[in-house]
């Protein structure tokens, strides 16, 4: 069985799936349904602050969508991320999906239950789709850390440049600036 039929029937399997809360929909990399446990209310606060700060800024032509799935069927992968600004054409188009290479940034929050989805699953597959800028905000820490710059230097596809930032410094991507001042830090009373 090849990897693109493999795609085909986890993709098949998860539009027939019928999700248990507190799951959220699966996402599909390298052969695998990847189950998610639903954000809780501080991850979408933050979220949320991120979304009031870079909406003003994009202009009538960008849009910032939230939780929606980004494929590239060629590579089988389905991800959805917390947030992606795109094109307003390639939100109206006919595709339930989004085309990952029509993406100008995507940005997670880190989740306390699995961090390594963030830095390491999509930091490889964010890459190989085409996303030119990936902004990982940790609200575990207080950091974040922007990638850009795609290429296939060493064989495989993966960031050229990153950049660290601490809450409190000002994210700067393209002409759109993120103060992380307003950015909580997850309290250790509760979930994520």
């Amino acid at each position: 069985m090849t990897e693109q039929s493999i795609y085909r029937h986890l993709r098949e399997f998860r539009d027939a799936f019928d999700k248990p809360d507190p799951l959220t929909w699966p996402e599909i990399s390298h052969g695998q349904l990847l189950m998610m446990m639903s954000p809780k209310k501080q991850h979408q606060l933050v979220a949320h602050r991120l979304r009031v700060q870079l909406e003003p800024q994009l202009g009538g032509d960008l849009v910032l969508m939230l939780e929606t799935d980004m494929e590239d069927a060629a590579l089988g992968i389905l991800r959805i991320p917390d947030l992606v600004v795109i094109d307003e054409e390639e939100a109206t188009a006919e595709s339930d999906t989004i085309d990952p290479r029509r993406s100008h940034l995507v940005i997670e929050v880190v989740s306390r239950s699995n961090p390594d989805n963030d830095y390491q699953g999509k930091l490889r597959d964010y890459p190989a789709m085409g996303v030119p800028h990936y902004l990982i905000v940790d609200p575990r820490d207080g950091t974040a850390v922007h990638h850009w710059a795609a290429s296939t230097r060493a064989g495989t596809p993966a960031y050229d440049n990153r950049q660290h930032y601490t809450f409190g410094e000002t994210v700067t991507i393209r002409d759109w600036k993120i103060d992380t001042e307003s950015l909580p830090l997850y309290s250790p009373e509760t979930g994520l």
